[in-house]
């Protein structure tokens, strides 16, 4: 073989390596780009699913305004307070689309709740009686499930009748303030409280110094105020109905039968037999407000952590 053909072979081996090493190149591109696009297809898709999750889409049959008969019912279940399902928020945007749709015979407002803040208590109790003044062919009733206590039963005083079952707890006229002192642990195990406060009551109740008789006793003043406002509450709501007894407002809790003796409640009844033997609408479609999945999801992720430890050392609460 000459130097030529030698010289021609090596060329052609380069030759050949440059377009394996250009064609590998390219593979290697195409291959990138396929994944990126399949990777992007993906992050799409996922993003997607969230979108279509946080959507509030309506139970199916529920909450039609296709004018038809019917009973609306909403649901307050669990603790009352600003951010929680019982939220003055969520059931009044609930109650407030159950009076305007113009099939609704009557309003049931099913209530499962031991109470909780008496602000949003209040405002809800406020703005039923609006509702009610609003809409006067419209009735509400309020239904009790398990519990209607404190809180609960500051809102269903508000309805224009109350029906209970004859094992459901009612009741709990009161109002309190607790949390813990920790000054005890703290000697025992060596720690100093270094408190700095620029007005003299700033430190009110604070747990982890000792107990103020001067704070103690302003506290028992409002107590006080917030459980008188309670009762009145109550007697404006419930009117002759009222069988009053030494111990209604103490706090005390009964039964669902005898808090119809007391006249704290009127009847026995559930949500179908008030839709079908009150109303005279059988259909029953709930207006509740659900949270959507970012809203459970902020929940889940811990969004009023810092209410709940404040609330864990001093809470106030209709409980």
């Amino acid at each position: 073989m000459t130097q030529e053909d030698n010289n021609r072979d090596a060329a052609n081996w380069e030759r050949r390596a440059i377009e394996k090493l250009a064609t590998d190149a390219l593979l290697e591109q195409r291959r990138r780009r396929r994944w990126g696009i399949f990777f992007k297809l993906l992050g799409f898709a996922y993003l997607t699913f969230i979108l279509m999750l946080a959507v509030d889409w309506p139970d199916s049959g529920d909450g039609l305004t296709d004018g038809k008969k019917h009973t609306a019912m909403v649901r307050m279940s669990g603790v009352i307070n600003s951010r929680g399902d019982a939220s003055a928020e969520q059931i009044i945007s609930g109650l407030q689309s159950a009076f305007e749709d113009k099939g609704t015979a009557g309003v049931v407002l099913l209530i499962n709740s031991p109470g909780g803040s008496p602000v949003q208590a209040g405002i809800i109790n406020d703005e039923i009686r609006r509702l009610r003044a609003k809409y006067p062919n419209i009735p509400v009733h309020a239904v009790v499930e398990d519990v209607c206590a404190s809180g609960g039963y500051y809102v269903a005083v508000a309805a224009d009748k109350i029906y209970v079952d004859k094992a459901s707890i009612i009741g709990s006229i009161g109002v309190l303030m607790d949390g813990f002192g920790f000054t005890g642990t703290m000697d025992k195990l060596g720690v100093e409280r270094r408190l700095l406060t620029a007005g003299e009551n700033k430190g009110f109740l604070d747990p982890f110094s000792p107990q103020n008789a001067n704070h103690k006793a302003h506290a028992q003043q409002m107590l006080a105020e917030i459980h008188q406002q309670f009762i009145k509450v109550v007697r404006e709501g419930r009117g002759d109905r009222l069988k009053e007894t030494p111990d209604m407002f103490s706090g005390l809790m009964w039964s669902g039968a005898k808090s119809i003796e007391m006249g704290l409640a009127d009847g026995l009844g559930t949500v179908d037999t008030v839709a079908r033997d009150v109303f005279k609408a059988e259909d029953v479609r709930e207006y509740t407000v659900k949270p959507n999945f970012v809203e459970k999801l902020s929940r889940q992720l811990g969004a009023d952590m810092a209410e709940s430890a404040a609330n864990a050392l001093n809470r106030f609460s209709l409980r």
